[in-house]
């Protein structure tokens, strides 16, 4: 018989008073001001850990959202993403305090050097035991690329092209610039490495010039779990190419499984597996322990998003909130003699009104359930054996009541159905969780493995 296919579960979180559920901080109970004190990640991994979950999420920005109005005062008011932190600097504490939950956070290729990054993360690999990934962004706010010296940002398909050469740097230090025997710690001779079994990368590309070898010995992944958020055509190339985990979504189940199926084809192409990629979506899951109790968290919830929150946070370069709600999109840009191809998102045809309601509550969602357990669970079934989801971002719309109530109502359920792991399971790294145990490492047959060292019996000491 077959054992029922598991989902993975992420809490998605940021660093910040207002992640993606803008005006919801204020909500009686809500801890999201706190997101600058320690005991609030503690407590949060804490809970995460002892109630089942996989992971945490880490997202992060490197600017402010300053399109909207023309400044960031909107996302300044909100809270939207504004104050931040460093999510790699929350992983080390959280790490101390369990002993199966994993993490992910996002970092962009864009800005900052390889070699730094190529540390902090080896380092967080040792220090979880191999429960770090990776998401990779390249970073999209204009406010980004002017607090990194630059006038605009860089366009989109260029931001990948740099991407593929940071990789490169990066495979070359993580895979390539010591073996996995290069550590003796001989204390009889004195020797804690074998320099014969540590090298240079010398490599010199068209952003970067870095020489190695890497300052950290293998990790226990090496390459971190590889993450990426992503739709337009050159971010599926990437995907296809880099991507062992790719956070996607769609409005419907035919939407979801075209997106799924382009990027299982980019991996094809690429001489990677269909099965190398997995897939993963922001979830909405509100759960009571009735149908009522759940709609009822459901309407304290929309009643109480922020419309300017969510306006800043789509960069709308046009305030329709100074026009009539009665009039057509159409007619809004034309009275502010605003190209329409600058917005080429908004429904033209549309009333004003009607675009600000489908900003402020969004449209339908496929990954969006509210009810009792029972409901809930059948429907992540549904997501996982129709749609072919392997796993959720938790859509956070209190802290912690999201993550407490998916971990005493969802998971127990879910766990009686097959769909999580029991309770107590052995820890994994981050990439055997999605790939099975003893699936420690990549494959050889992902791009990064081109660049570990040949076997002795070649003749070669060096791939480079």
């Amino acid at each position: 018989m077959t054992e029922p296919k598991q989902l993975f579960v992420n809490l998605f979180e940021m660093a910040t008073p207002s992640h993606i559920t803008h005006g919801l901080w204020p909500l009686p109970g809500n801890n999201r001001e706190r997101f600058a004190d320690l005991d609030y990640w503690l407590e949060l991994a804490q809970l995460l850990e002892h109630g089942g979950f996989d992971g945490l999420f880490l997202a992060d920005v490197v600017g402010a959202y300053d399109v909207f109005r023309d400044g960031p005062e909107t996302a300044l008011r909100e809270g939207l993403q504004i104050p931040n932190l460093d999510p790699l600097l929350l992983v080390p504490a959280m790490a101390a305090v369990t002993d199966r939950l994993g993490f992910g956070v996002a970092f962009s290729t864009t800005y900052e050097p390889p070699f730094a990054f190529a540390r902090r993360m080896s380092t967080l690999d040792h220090l979880t035991k191999g429960r770090i990934g990776w998401n990779i962004v390249t970073s999209y706010l204009p406010n980004a690329a002017r607090n990194f010296g630059l006038d605009a940002e860089i366009p989109h398909d260029l931001r990948y092209r740099y991407a593929e050469e940071y990789l490169e740097v990066l495979y070359k230090l993580w895979e390539g610039s010591w073996d996995d025997d290069a550590v003796v710690a001989d204390r009889a001779a004195g020797v804690f490495t074998d320099p014969s079994k540590v090298r240079y990368i010398d490599h010199v590309g068209e952003r970067h010039r870095v020489a190695g070898p890497h300052l950290v010995h293998p990790s226990p992944q090496r390459t971190p779990l590889l993450f990426q958020a992503t739709g337009s055509p050159a971010g599926i190339a990437f995907a296809g190419r880099h991507a062992e985990v790719v956070f996607t979504g769609g409005r419907t189940s035919d939407e979801f499984r075209r997106n799924t199926e382009g990027m299982r084809d980019a991996a094809e192409q690429q001489g990677r597996d269909r099965d190398d990629v997995r897939f993963i979506a922001m979830a909405g899951v509100i759960v009571g322990r009735t149908q009522e109790e759940a709609e009822d968290k459901w309407r304290l919830y929309r009643e109480n998003v922020s419309l300017d929150g969510m306006l800043a946070h789509t960069s709308l370069p046009i305030d329709l909130t100074a026009f009539p709600r009665e009039i057509t999109v159409r007619e809004a840009l034309e009275r502010a003699e605003f190209p329409a191809e600058r917005v080429p998102f908004l429904p033209l045809d549309r009333t004003v009104g009607q675009a600000l309601d489908f900003v402020k509550y969004g449209r339908d969602e496929r990954f969006l359930v509210v009810g009792d357990a029972k409901t809930v669970a059948d429907e992540i079934e549904r997501w996982l054996d129709e749609d072919g989801l392997d796993g959720i971002n938790l859509r956070q719309y209190h802290s912690f009541d999201t993550a407490r109530d998916f971990a005493e109502l969802v998971i127990p359920e879910l766990r009686r159905r097959g769909r999580m792991p029991a309770e107590g399971d052995a820890p994994v790294t981050l990439r055997e969780r999605f790939f099975g145990a003893g699936n420690r490492r990549l494959p050889d047959r992902h791009p990064a493995a081109r660049y570990r060292p040949k076997p002795p019996s070649t003749g070669k000491t060096s791939p480079f």
